[in-house]
């Protein structure tokens, strides 16, 4: 076995430490000033972004990084918030859509300065310009190693 050198530990560490208190300090204020989770945020979020705030919920789980059911049970509980609709893809009814409500835009639309604050704090804030084109460079070289990185398929 090969164990890793001081430089690969220190990469590592580096990494891991990072996974694991960023999500904690990216979710605390959202939950604080809004009562969503990360991922709750992630997903409002993803659907507001699409054309006409609707979207394959496939995709919805890929971009929120999300299997397909925790999705679901979180598409259920905004559903009965009056936030999300979901109806059978009239390209092809084997898919369902998630369609953004009126009143769960306004959620994310409130949410979204107060995460945008935290990843500013945490993420943006403390990098130089050439820190943030590396971490986009290396965030691409990592997604792009990992098999089936974010994929949630939807059977049809």
């Amino acid at each position: 076995m090969d164990w890793l050198n001081a430089d690969e530990k220190e990469t590592w560490t580096g990494l891991v430490s990072m996974l694991l208190l960023l999500p904690g300090r990216l979710e605390a204020p959202l939950q604080q000033e809004s009562g969503l989770s990360l991922f709750d945020y992630l997903v409002l979020s993803h659907v507001s972004e699409a054309p006409d705030r609707r979207i394959r919920m496939s995709e919805l789980a890929h971009l929120a990084n999300g299997s397909l059911s925790r999705l679901s049970n979180v598409v259920k509980r905004f559903e009965h918030r009056g936030w999300v609709a979901r109806e059978p893809d009239p390209e092809d009814g084997r898919y369902t859509i998630a369609i953004l409500t009126d009143e769960g835009f306004e959620v994310v639309r409130a949410a979204a300065p107060t995460h945008v604050r935290a990843v500013r704090q945490f993420v943006l804030d403390p990098l130089t310009a050439a820190d943030r084109q590396a971490l986009t460079r290396i965030a691409a070289k990592l997604n792009v190693t990992i098999p089936n990185a974010g994929a949630a398929r939807e059977q049809p």
